[in-house]
């Protein structure tokens, strides 16, 4: 599903010759329907990592495989494609949109398909999504009418509404108090096995983290696996 290969990103200043190194040799091989966990101090590059694993950045070395795709290879409409369709996004932040509806909130991703199914069949999974996630008495109520906890659950059944093959999350409990976000962590596990979706979590949360499978931690550039004792704390 995901494989990275000698990954490293370097950001340079004007003048700044050395320039600082985020990421340094990241190899990693994720198979689909795995999950992972990412962990490591305040700014060691863990949503840097994401964001290139999901697209959205480029390495400054090594390879990115996506599903057999070697992404430098692809144009921006093409990466485009495979970030609407084939790669969900969840941010510590909803970004839910505040005109819309909590239905039209998690239907927004399939308005960019134009070869997309019938609306009557992505209506139908959003509803059935928003169910299973406990919100089916909300389809009609603005995000400003939702606790924090009910708004990160419209964003993840967002995420999956075009049903990706991969769903990254970056700290998708860090703005919920505790019973949001055990449920949140419990969402997660759950999608990842009833929807077969591959799952990599970056998050300061040691109580996600043990809910999640392999835990990996990112220090210094570089990603180990997580002693059990960092782990466990």
């Amino acid at each position: 599903m995901l494989e990275l290969i000698g990954v490293a990103k370097s950001y340079q200043s004007p003048g700044d010759k050395r320039g600082v190194c985020v990421l340094k040799d990241i190899t990693l091989k994720v198979e689909k329907g795995r999950s992972l966990v990412i962990v490591g101090p305040s700014g060691s590059g863990k949503s840097t990592l994401l964001n290139i694993i999901g697209a959205l950045d480029r390495p400054t070395e090594g390879r990115v495989l996506f599903d057999g795709r070697d992404l430098a290879t692809l144009d921006e409409v093409a990466l485009a494609r495979i970030r609407n369709k084939e790669i969900g996004f969840v941010f510590q932040l909803h970004h839910l949109l505040p005109q819309c509806t909590v239905l039209e909130n998690v239907l927004v991703p399939t308005l960019a398909d134009k070869d997309r199914v019938s609306k009557k069949e992505v209506q139908e999974r959003a509803i059935a999504l928003l169910q299973r996630v406990g919100l089916s008495d909300l389809l009609l109520h603005r995000p400003g009418e939702l606790s924090g906890g009910q708004r990160q659950r419209v964003a993840v059944v967002r995420a999956l509404i075009n049903r990706p093959k991969l769903l990254l999350a970056d700290e998708p409990t860090g703005s919920l108090d505790k019973d949001a976000s055990e449920n949140i962590a419990e969402l997660l596990v759950e999608l990842n096995r009833s929807e077969q979706v591959t799952l990599i979590v970056v998050t300061h949360s040691v109580e996600l983290a043990q809910r999640i499978g392999q835990v990996m931690e990112l220090s210094n550039g570089l990603l180990r696996e997580a002693s059990p004792d960092r782990s466990r704390r």
